[in-house]
């Protein structure tokens, strides 16, 4: 539930902290007070849409932070979200919070971290559920009714195992599209697999045989510089010159004169050592240059077949490949497509058996779903049109009407007939109302005016609460179009609503305000120039005062009915705990 809310230079609001309660909670107050706007401010922190003009004139910012306490069990879903995203850090609250800067950008965060919008949106699906004045999305949206059905219905389990076996037949279908398309290709494309194939193993590649090529090729069209360098380096180890001495002979001589001296100063031994060691080094240097003479080649035809071979693997990279690894996994995938090419004849056989057997086990999976659906739709019409016969709609009748597609490609539910069908099943529902008796069984969305709508969601709400996972519910003026009797009715539901949900509701008829097991009064206030919107939170003679307002004008009559109605709302509330 939602347990703090805090604002900061949100439209006309410059700061308001408030701490909500389980239950009902009713907000009140004169039209423009800034009611719409608190919820609002809601809207925005569960990842809503908001802009610049949100923010407070002459503010550069507005914070709307909100703290939500889980509950326990907390929804499985969320935990699982959070966790995923590394972002729980008490299993009992969670914080979220959004930023809006007057230059265009917004900040997210969930318990104090930075997070996407969309990660933002989606954390607070589980956690409000808002209804506005005109909209009530959940009813006026033919496709949200299928949900609200299955919710009702309780079908997760035959659901899940539908759309386990639908995701499995789409990617047969998937499958055996492209092999079908590549069987009518197959006569093309095998020649070009063939011809490619040809030409990259009539090149015989060698994994790093680049490097080696490179490396050769430099050797042989370097030979006479490399030549002449060894040679300059061996003049001067072994051969010397009138000028310069060998470096052999210079070395012997140092070793000489340090054996001399470590004989006479035993402790410079390693001095002896060291110029022995240097001596033999210079041997292998020049053991090793003359060896690498011998082995240099003047070869200028070795040279070309170098330049050729680099020439050849260039080109094959130009059209397959960035190097010879790549050019050589081309060749492999060339080869595994003119493998399923030969053989798509028989994988197409037994993936249209395959396809039979789970189009047979996909129809009868929703099939099942189906019945269920059709079965609780039964028991959904009864109770809302019970809840509806509470709420002064007596005679009103609610129907949920099933319909299904022919499709040729469909699933064969139907005798003779196969109907289309997608992720959910094959039902395409949509609920009816018959609002007066008589009337026959209508859309919803082309019948129900705003009052019939409110009063129809909130008999599904009652119906589904026990379903309904999102702790908090919001309804924005749900007492749009009826009148006070049908208020005391409407404010009972949505009390009895509020032992499983908590519930917010702005509201003008007192008689659906007395129902509040907290009540805020929203005020309007102007200081030092400026508007600024309160909350206060009503007890006692302030609340009798505010419902007396709420009747025209606090004067002694209006307050002692707004007591009577007070005491009217205690005692069902009373009857209906027992």
């Amino acid at each position: 539930m939602l347990s703090e809310l805090r604002i900061e230079n949100f439209a006309i609001i410059q700061t308001l902290e408030v701490n909500f309660s389980s239950g009902l909670v009713t907000l009140t107050g004169e039209t423009g007070a800034g009611k719409s706007i608190i919820l609002d401010a809601i809207q925005t922190v569960i990842g809503g849409r908001a802009d610049p003009t949100m923010i407070r004139a002459g503010a550069s910012r507005a914070l709307v932070e909100a703290t939500f306490r889980l509950g326990s069990p907390p929804p499985i879903a969320l935990m699982d979200l959070l966790k995923n995203e590394d972002l729980l850090d008490d299993p009992d609250t969670l914080i979220l919070g959004r930023e809006l800067r007057r230059e265009g950008r917004s900040s997210a965060r969930i318990n104090g971290r930075s997070a996407s919008l969309n990660l933002l949106r989606e954390v607070g699906s589980y956690l409000v559920d808002i209804h506005g004045q005109s909209e009530h999305l959940s009813l006026l949206n033919i496709h949200s009714h299928l949900d609200l059905l299955d919710r009702f219905a309780r079908v997760d389990a035959p659901l899940s195992a539908y759309r386990k076996c639908y995701d499995q037949f789409s990617a047969l279908r998937r499958e055996l599209a492209a092999l079908r398309q590549a069987e009518a290709d197959a006569e093309r494309r095998t020649d070009l697999l063939s011809y490619q194939l040809r030409e990259i193993e009539s090149a015989h590649l060698k994994p790093g045989e680049e490097i080696s090529l490179r490396q050769e090729r430099d050797r042989l069209a370097n030979a006479e510089n490399l030549s002449s360098l060894a040679q300059q380096a061996l003049v001067i180890l072994d051969d010397g010159s009138p000028e310069a001495p060998a470096l052999t002979d210079q070395i012997g001589l140092v070793e000489q004169a340090l054996a001399s001296l470590a004989r006479i100063d035993s402790s410079q031994e390693n001095l002896s050592e060291q110029a022995q060691a240097v001596s033999e080094l210079l041997s292998d240097l020049g053991r090793s240059l003359r060896d690498y003479l011998e082995n240099i080649e003047f070869n200028p035809r070795r040279l070309e077949q170098l330049e050729d071979r680099l020439d050849l693997l260039h080109k094959l990279q130009r059209k397959y490949g960035g190097n010879v690894d790549a050019v050589l996994a081309f060749a492999e995938n060339a080869r595994r497509e003119l493998e399923t090419i030969a053989h798509a004849s028989e994988r197409i056989a037994e993936l249209e058996t395959r396809e039979t057997s789970l189009l047979s086990e996909l129809a009868m999976l929703a099939k099942v779903l189906s019945e269920k659906r059709h079965s609780a739709a039964q028991l959904l019409e009864k109770a809302v049109e019970k809840e509806l016969a509470d709420l002064s709609m007596n005679g009103a009748r609610f129907g949920v009407d099933f319909r299904t597609q022919p499709a040729p490609d469909g699933l064969p539910i139907e005798s003779g007939v196969s109907v289309a069908y997608d992720s959910t099943g094959c039902d395409r529902v949509e609920f009816l109302i018959a609002p007066n008796p008589g009337e026959g069984l209508k859309p919803l969305v082309k019948i129900a005016s705003g009052g019939e709508t409110s009063r129809l969601m909130l008999a599904l709400k009652n119906v589904l609460a026990q379903a309904d996972a999102v702790p908090t519910l919001i309804f924005d003026e749900i007492d749009q179009g009826i009148g006070g009797r049908v208020g005391m009715m409407v404010g009972e539901k949505l009390w009895q609503l509020g032992r499983r949900h908590q519930v917010l509701c702005v509201t003008h008829l007192p008689q659906l305000a007395v129902f509040g097991d907290q009540h805020y009064a929203v005020r309007k206030l102007v200081e030092s120039g400026r508007t600024q919107t309160r909350l206060e939170l009503l007890t006692g003679e302030s609340r009798l005062d505010e419902l007396a307002l709420m009747l025209g004008q606090v004067n002694e009559v209006n307050r002692r009915t707004a007591q009577e109605t007070l005491i009217t709302a205690r005692n069902r509330t009373a009857q209906l705990k027992v």
